[in-house]
């Protein structure tokens, strides 16, 4: 057996880094949808529960003043079920390319509708990871400069990372016939 060459080796922990990051990403996401979907204090996890949870978080939606009123309760209901898929297809790794542009998309989208509820001087919960955290530069720090780059890097890994071809059985020791 040879030693790896320098480009296996980068290879190699450029795979490890984006297997790292994309695990903290899908956690990050799913961490989110949790802390919606979680029922409130002393309630079971049942549908009406998690409904409830909804309504709440509908209510932090409809609090950015950014959406018709007749938007926010689907916009709340369909958020945390869309960020418990997307960290379930982060964490699969299938189709990574697509799973790390929206998670990027989705990030900038949350970091846009933070900043706007900000400057126009709105002093409201977050809505991130639940109720109770006011937006302010704590949660720009978090969600922009730890979070955002976090997905990019996941992002830019998983385009220029090549997946290693397949090795076929049927392939003659000098390559394809």
């Amino acid at each position: 057996m040879s030693e790896p060459t320098r480009a296996e080796t980068k290879g190699g922990w450029g795979r490890t880094l984006l297997l790292v990051g994309r695990l903290a990403l899908a956690a990050i996401f799913l961490f989110a949808a949790y802390a919606k979907l979680k029922p409130p204090a002393g309630m079971p996890w049942t549908m009406a529960s998690m409904r409830t949870s909804l309504d709440l978080f509908a209510m932090g939606v409809d609090s950015y003043q950014m959406l018709p009123s007749w938007a926010v309760s689907p916009f709340a209901h369909l958020l945390p079920p869309l960020e418990l898929v997307l960290g379930l297809w982060l964490l699969s790794g299938v189709a990574l390319r697509a799973s790390s542009v929206i998670s990027v998309l989705a990030l900038g989208a949350f970091i846009s509708a933070m900043f706007s509820a900000y400057r126009r001087g709105l002093t409201i919960s977050c809505g991130c990871f639940g109720p109770g955290e006011q937006i302010g530069p704590k949660t720009f720090i978090r969600d922009g400069l730890l979070f955002l780059p976090l997905a990019l890097a996941v992002m830019a890994g998983a385009f220029l990372l090549r997946r290693k071809p397949a090795s076929s059985s049927t392939e003659a020791p000098g390559g394809p016939a």
